[in-house]
């Protein structure tokens, strides 16, 4: 290879003329040698390490906080009636729509009345001649008094005649009950709403056969403009809920008549909260040996009919607020048997584990009680970018979405 120095240009020069030649080629072979190969030495293996992952966080902010209790609770008519045939014969009519509002003594089935008409009729008749009979030995009993008086007639005969009479008033007495009870039968026989309510489906058709012996069931009425919503908790939670309602740690309802109670409140299974509120309750308490649940009951108003019987649903016991108390979204707090924890970003940001306490749901959010600081940044989102354990992150702030909300107990369970 020749190099500058070696060129025959340089040999023919003078030393300082060829110092004043070779300064400039030198620098010209620096350049190009440093745009061939410089670039790759200032980079490292590897192709140099990539930037802190970016993650959602929020700062840790205390709040007021309102407290709920939520339980689980099914849905029960507030009053309920079978409706079920008290005479024997066959079904003529059905006079109402499935479904639909009744009011109490609204006639819903016609049966057979012909029989109990018959039974009336007869029953009228026996009633006019025991009437009639009790004229005629009414007449003869006081005939035979003055007689008796003149020693005219045995007093045998004077007796039997007053018996005769007596005997007469019984018969127009029952005959009197059998009309009663001919027209109860045929009352009977026109089947009538016991209360107002909503009926259901008609359980028998025309043309049926019914029996009062075995008390047929023909249909059913409930009233659920209002509805109860029962629902269980173990005996000592129904002692501090006792104590709560007490100390005026719920909120509380007044009824029509002026009385309060605890307020309630339900959700539905699509997570939206019925607008009407309820009451709370405390009637017929009992332990349950086997459990040791108390069911308690809540009385809510159901004038847009979106409770039905035996619907499921949750009640939410409104207590009063925490005055200051931080939350969380769900999704941020690791939830084990070990206990809870979070991501807190830490000194040189990077993310450090803290275990919390945390106290119920608010919502899509955890109330947490101890463990955070007031300003701490906690990580919300981005766990599936951090594949080192202990690198620094870049944080950034979180913004809560709808989807975000519906996945957290998801994203909660999977970091």
């Amino acid at each position: 290879m020749t190099t500058p120095s070696s060129s025959p240009v340089a040999r023919t020069l003078s030393p300082g003329a060829r110092a004043l030649y070779l300064i400039p080629l030198a620098i010209a072979v620096a350049a190009a040698l440093t745009a061939c190969g410089g670039g790759a030495a200032d980079k490292p293996a590897g192709g140099g390490a990539p930037p802190p992952p970016q993650v959602g966080v929020v700062v840790a902010q205390q709040q007021a906080v309102a407290l709920q209790t939520e339980l689980p609770g099914r849905v029960e008519a507030l009053r309920t009636a079978q409706v079920r045939a008290r005479v024997n014969g066959v079904v003529l009519k059905r006079l109402f729509t499935e479904g639909a509002e009744v009011k109490a003594g609204q006639v819903l089935f016609q049966i057979d009345p012909a029989p109990y008409q018959a039974a009336l009729d007869s029953a009228q008749a026996n009633l006019a001649k025991a009437q009639a009979n009790l004229s005629q030995a009414a007449a003869q009993a006081e005939r035979n008094k003055p007689l008796y008086d003149g020693r005219a007639i045995s007093q045998q005969e004077y007796l039997i005649s007053v018996a005769a009479a007596k005997a007469g008033e019984a018969d127009v007495a029952a005959a009197k009950a059998a009309i009663t009870s001919a027209k109860l039968n045929l009352d009977y026989a026109h089947v009538t709403a016991p209360i107002a309510g909503r009926i259901g489906r008609a359980l028998v058709t025309e043309g049926a056969l019914v029996s009062a012996a075995e008390a047929t069931q023909l249909a059913l009425i409930q009233q659920t403009s209002s509805v109860f919503v029962n629902f269980t908790q173990s005996a000592n939670e129904v002692q501090q809920l006792r104590r709560a309602l007490n100390a005026g740690q719920l909120r509380k309802l007044a009824d029509k008549s002026g009385q309060t109670a605890a307020e309630v409140r339900v959700v539905l299974d699509d997570g939206s909260e019925l607008k009407q509120a309820g009451r709370l309750l405390f009637t017929d308490l009992s332990v349950d040996p086997t459990s040791g649940q108390v069911t308690l009951r809540a009385e809510v108003g159901n004038a847009e009919g979106q409770l039905l019987p035996g619907q499921y649903v949750r009640v939410r016991l409104a207590q009063a607020e925490l005055p200051a108390g931080i939350l969380l979204p769900q999704q941020a707090v690791t939830r084990g048997n070990q206990g809870d924890t979070v991501l807190v970003v830490g000194p040189d940001n990077k993310p450090l584990k803290r275990s919390v306490k945390i106290g119920q749901a608010a919502g899509n959010q955890w109330v947490v009680l101890d463990g955070l600081k007031v300003g701490e940044q906690v990580i919300v989102d981005g766990f599936q970018k951090m594949f080192v354990p202990g690198a620094p992150v870049t944080p950034v702030p979180w913004a809560a979405s709808a989807p975000a909300a519906a996945a957290a107990p998801a994203s909660a369970a999977s970091h």
